[in-house]
């Protein structure tokens, strides 16, 4: 009999169910999906007219396919056109989220997505501000990030650029991924802080064990990335992913 060599995806998958059997949960994956649909389900309410959708960051995949038929207006906005292009937006940008101003006039978006783009921020009070300028009243913003409270993040981030830079490819799922880090405002408090001087108000955060999936590509940095997984599960602010969602008022 021929031996069929084993598919990266069911190699992942395996790889998956061990640290259910380890207690590294929730998934981020779910719990993003979760808030998501609920701010669609608020869109769905309250909105006068269609639902308008920003995913700030859009990269070449975004969690908000899997709400395609519930969204009537899709943008996409990158500082790189996504390669292949991504079918699922009805309008892409190139735009840098830290300068003032914007393509976008106020009140535009029912719902805006900003998906790891946090950590990578040169100006997170300008990039948030033009979230808020962007939402309509009422309207939610999801952000996901990095979280500098975990000693393995913290490790990361603090690296010297040309070190980072050759790490990245490791960890990351393809070169395409590895952009230049910030890390300014990566910690619970600090984005919490930010988030109300930006005038976002019922602020959640929660704090999700996220590295193994992170840094999944390869057998040693998944290894890695659980055993940082269950360093901290018993400390939930020092889990290594934060899951952020305010509202505009």
């Amino acid at each position: 009999m021929v031996a069929v060599k084993e598919s990266t995806a069911s190699r992942g998958l395996r790889r998956y169910e061990v640290l259910a059997r380890l207690g590294i949960k929730p998934r981020l994956s779910d719990r993003v999906r979760a808030a998501l649909g609920s701010a669609l389900d608020e869109a769905e309410t309250h909105s006068a007219g269609s639902v308008a959708v920003l995913d700030a960051g859009c990269g070449r995949k975004s969690p908000l396919r899997r709400f395609r038929r519930r969204i009537d207006r899709l943008v996409g906005v990158d500082l790189h056109v996504p390669d292949p292009p991504l079918p699922y937006l009805d309008e892409f940008a190139m735009v840098d989220l830290c300068l003032p101003g914007g393509p976008f006039a106020d009140d535009t978006f029912d719902l805006i997505l900003s998906n790891f783009t946090l950590e990578h921020f040169v100006d997170p009070p300008t990039a948030l501000a033009n979230m808020h300028r962007w939402l309509r009243p009422g309207g939610t913003l999801v952000v996901t990030t990095v979280n500098r409270r975990h000693p393995f993040v913290a490790a990361y981030l603090g690296l010297p650029d040309g070190p980072r830079r050759r790490l990245q490819p490791f960890v990351k799922a393809s070169a395409a991924d590895a952009h230049p880090l910030v890390g300014v405002c990566n910690d619970p408090a600090t984005i919490r802080a930010a988030l109300t001087a930006a005038g976002f108000e019922m602020i959640r955060l929660e704090m999700v064990p996220h590295l193994a999936r992170a840094w999944g590509r390869r057998l040693s940095t998944f290894a890695l990335g659980a055993a940082g997984d269950l360093i901290t599960l018993g400390t939930a602010s020092r889990r290594s992913t934060i899951l952020a969602v305010a509202r505009k008022p």
